[in-house]
């Protein structure tokens, strides 16, 4: 459990006296992953779920297959449907889609008795909405290295143990709350770095993953076709380099440092790299399986970077075409609007 006062501020400060009562919001691939792991690593864990995915966990258990190796675990998971406004948790992970998180923060603003909540996914929009529906107290942010599909009830997972998820406070502060809850993760077997600005963070990887996402839609889908197909290659390194050059106009620093290159290492090499990795069973996965489960997810990060590149002042031309391939693959996904009302 966890002791929490507040100061004078009101701020809330935790101190660990054992283990944290956790819940994760999210059953897709990383919530299923994440909660499977936390389970297995002795953490009080419970997974939010509903519908048919509730109904499966409860037959079958979180059932993980890595997608590279092929090993198969059933963990049991505690399970519930629902988040009540007297419910108590040391700590909430949030791991949805950015065009999900509205609903959610509906759910946890509703509660006062989790201190603490961690989102974990794609955010370029910032941290205003998190804040404005929980309180800054209240609020951390990272992102999972990680990706996968669902075939059924089966998650099937990309996940390297030397990679580091990344998480942090709004302020960057390595307060003893983060380091608990990285040592927690870390019990669990997951690596973790605190990064000191995850805003900044988020915004550079968003201007990776969008024209990814609208370069495998202007291929059919394909990622593999992408790889093979060098004008759409092209067009994605130029749309990164946009981005970049936006976020920097905007005063946002491009992080991680391992990122910065990309300003100045010759497109040809960038084409031929991206072509070698695209072209790998990692890619179709991760990268194609993420781009055609979430055209609202990509739509939603698209428009909160095209916010970016107009306060920036700059031509994206590149990203104006590819950003325009996420329009159209969010609406194809949507449907056809409801047929207009007619008026007797």
């Amino acid at each position: 459990m966890i002791v929490r006062r507040g100061d004078k501020a009101g701020v809330i400060t935790m101190t660990v006296l054992g283990d944290m009562k956790v819940l994760i919001v999210g059953a897709g691939v990383l919530g299923s992953f994440y909660a499977a792991r936390l389970r297995e690593g002795g953490v009080d864990v419970t997974l939010l779920a509903r519908g048919r995915r509730l109904a499966d966990l409860r037959e079958h258990g979180v059932v993980l297959e890595s997608a590279l190796g092929g090993r198969r675990t059933v963990t049991r998971v505690p399970l519930t449907d629902r988040l009540g406004p007297d419910d108590e948790y040391d700590l909430a992970i949030v791991i949805v889609r950015r065009s999900q998180i509205p609903p959610v923060l509906a759910m946890l603003a509703a509660n006062r008795r989790i201190p603490s909540v961690l989102f974990l996914g794609n955010n370029a929009g910032g941290t205003a909405d998190l804040v404005a529906a929980l309180g800054e107290p209240r609020v951390l942010t990272g992102f999972v290295i990680a990706g996968g599909e669902r075939q059924g009830y089966v998650v099937r997972y990309i996940y390297s143990r030397w990679v580091a998820m990344k998480m942090g406070e709004l302020d960057g502060a390595r307060t003893p709350r983060a380091l608990a809850i990285a040592g927690l993760l870390r019990r669990a077997g997951l690596r973790v770095k605190l990064e000191a600005d995850m805003d900044a963070w988020l915004k550079t990887h968003a201007a990776g993953v969008v024209p990814i996402a609208g370069a495998i839609y202007l291929c059919g889908g394909d990622v593999r076709r992408l790889a093979h197909t060098p004008a759409a290659l092209r067009l994605y390194v130029r749309s990164y380099r946009e981005g970049l050059r936006a976020l920097r106009r905007a005063g946002v620093p491009v992080v991680p440092a391992a990122a910065r290159p990309l300003a100045w290492i010759p497109e040809a090499v960038l084409v031929l790299g991206w072509r070698l990795f695209l072209d790998t069973n990692a890619a179709v996965i991760g990268a194609q399986g993420h781009a055609k489960a979430a055209p609202d997810e990509m739509k939603e990060l698209a428009d909160e970077l095209r916010a970016i590149m107009r306060r920036a002042g700059l031509a994206c031309p590149a990203s104006d075409i590819l950003f325009a391939e996420i329009d159209k693959q969010s609406a194809l996904a949507a449907g056809p609007p409801p047929p207009a009302a007619r008026i007797a």
